[in-house]
């Protein structure tokens, strides 16, 4: 594998918790502060680019690949919002081979074409789906191609047991050379709980949460425009919170090795979450917590 150049960042996140949305205006706000930036969308829907680009067509890296021309860094790859290069991964044909193989294949062609040598990154942002760990989807975290990885999660048992089974794969691999874990972006919240589920989670598995984007339209009205919240609404708080975002992963190195949870302590842990959920809402315990 060629020298990294840059910092290599991946997010992980469970399918639909806006993993892509954050990382898209996290790329954003790094290129608004003047760094130069690489986002490679790692998902097989091929739509983690899609606000940095204007929604403007970008032909995938394996789609490329299965024609079976000489690939040029140009076919496979759009120059996006504030000089983001933007490129997708893509998948498998639906229904035919595993879609986390066309992480690995994607790489080794980008490695191939010297796009980090050419390009000259600050930041290169891997947005990888992260409902399952399989083999290919593990591969950023995995071979030494990032050195560190953020996990964006909602309050929702689904996407803390999403966020938990990464942290099994991250503490597996650390030692070996593997990413080491940035931490936890809390994404999407709105009642008055999810800030205080988050921080427990974080707390029993020695890990930290690095910022919180509440749930708002500015989002919602942003994607609509095909832009992120750094382009279509600059000014806007949700624009500050991922300027803040993108300023702790520039300058923190401050990386750890998860403790995650057994399955059944995970599942204890969330009943006991369930039973308090009201008495947190109505802020009995929610005033304590600074909710």
């Amino acid at each position: 594998m060629s020298k990294k150049i840059g910092k290599h960042i991946a997010i992980y996140g469970k399918g639909g918790i806006g993993k892509s949305t954050t990382t898209s205006n996290i790329s954003a706000a790094l290129a608004e502060a003047g760094y130069r930036v690489i986002q490679i969308g790692c998902d097989p829907k091929s739509d983690s680019t899609n606000t940095l680009r204007g929604n403007n067509y970008l032909p995938t890296v394996l789609d490329s690949l299965r024609e079976g021309n000489k690939i040029h860094l140009d076919d496979i790859s759009v120059v996006g919002f504030n000089g983001v290069l933007c490129i997708e991964s893509g998948g498998p044909v639906p229904g035919v081979g595993c879609a986390g193989r066309g992480i690995n294949a994607a790489v080794s062609l980008l490695q191939e074409l010297n796009l980090f040598e050419e390009f000259k990154p600050d930041y290169v942002l891997y947005d990888v789906l992260g409902d399952v760990v399989c083999g290919g989807f593990a591969v950023p975290i995995r071979d030494g191609i990032t050195d560190r990885a953020y996990v964006v999660s909602s309050s929702d048992f689904m996407a803390i047991y999403a966020a938990n089974n990464l942290f099994k794969a991250i503490s597996k691999y650390a030692p070996t050379g593997g990413a080491r874990l940035g931490g936890i972006i809390g994404n999407g919240l709105s009642a008055g709980y999810s800030k205080a589920i988050i921080d427990d989670f974080v707390s029993r598995t020695g890990t930290r949460a690095v910022g919180y984007v509440p749930r708002s339209l500015v989002v919602s009205q942003s994607e609509l425009y095909g832009k992120t919240v750094i382009e279509a609404n600059p000014a806007s708080e949700h624009a500050d919170i991922y300027r803040g975002l993108a300023k702790y992963i520039a300058e923190s190195d401050d990386l750890v090795v998860p403790n995650p949870m057994g399955l059944t302590e995970l599942r204890d842990w969330a009943r006991t979450w369930g039973d308090r959920i009201y008495s947190l809402e109505s802020g009995e315990v929610a005033g304590a917590e600074g909710i």
